[in-house]
């Protein structure tokens, strides 16, 4: 079941029906926080969704494509959950040009206010996937098996891993991550000849993750800043892990916004459906 927040586009436009069956139904976290901020926070604030203009900063130029085709619940009609997306080096360019200068603040979150030093990640490989916490959730609901270290094997390269569990001497679940189009075609072949190995597969564009991503500062020759990638990634190691089932918010916001986990309102707000195109039928060519 391959799984991607930034190559759905091309699977739909390009690969159709054999692909696009497959792909999670979960929605993207852009998708999600779009619904979060034009309904949980519009009614925490009491206004109305077309009253904020939400602006999404992403280290990739998928995500601009995302905003102008995603669709919100029927509540939230004629609202986009982002208005804008900008990319990380955009930022940088707007900074540059206009002379801008950066000052400390205090963070705050749909919440309220957030003391830097409770800022927290998941505990993905990057600043992107979420393999790790699927896995072990579909090994204590499948096996019954706790897992708290998830070991990454490398496969083909650094961008094509895998996690496994073994339950009496046999593998019962296996994860891939396949980051970078050279490993995702390896993935696609495999799965239309029917040599698929793989319970689930996270699945980015970009080789070395969204940290890495097209829509990142660059070199003044249009080259990925590898200094800067290695001081980001060293950023983001730093950063404390919380799990998503150990925050509270979380809890309250299924609760209190979604109507409980399994609700009607949780499968419309958090899932979507995938529509296969025929080349040239929509008037935004992607290019890889």
């Amino acid at each position: 079941m391959p799984f991607s927040a930034c190559w759905v586009r091309y699977a739909e436009r390009v690969l159709g029906r054999p692909i696009t069956a497959h792909l999670c139904t979960a929605k993207s976290p852009q998708q999600v926080m779009g619904s979060l901020v034009k309904d949980y926070f519009a009614r925490q604030q009491n206004l109305s969704p077309e009253k904020i203009f939400h602006v999404i900063v992403a280290p990739c130029y998928d995500k601009k494509l995302e905003a102008l085709q995603e669709s919100l619940p029927p509540a939230l009609h004629g609202s986009r959950g982002a208005d804008c997306v900008l990319t990380s080096g955009e930022i940088a360019q707007i900074m540059e040009q206009g002379d801008l200068s950066v000052r400390d603040a205090a963070v705050d979150t749909l919440f309220g206010d957030l003391k830097e030093d409770k800022v927290t990640r998941h505990d993905g490989a990057s600043s992107d996937g979420h393999l790790a916490h699927i896995f072990r959730h579909a090994a204590k609901e499948l096996f019954n098996e706790d897992v708290e270290e998830v070991t990454y094997r490398a496969l083909r390269n650094k961008d094509f891993q895998e996690v496994t569990l073994e339950k009496n001497g046999e593998v019962v679940l296996r994860f891939a991550a396949a980051y970078g189009f050279r490993n995702i075609q390896n993935m696609i072949l495999k799965l239309k000849k029917g040599k698929f190995p793989f319970h689930f597969v996270e699945v980015l564009a970009c080789a070395g993750g969204c940290l890495n991503g097209r829509g990142q500062a660059q070199t003044p020759d249009g080259h990925a800043d590898k200094a800067l990638l290695r001081q980001m990634e060293g950023i983001y190691a730093d950063i404390p892990v919380r799990r998503p089932e150990s925050s509270a918010h979380v809890q309250e916001l299924y609760q209190e916004w979604l109507e409980g986990i399994n609700s009607p309102k949780a499968r419309e707000v958090l899932h979507t459906t995938y529509q296969s195109q025929e080349r040239g039928a929509h008037s935004l060519d992607i290019k890889w």
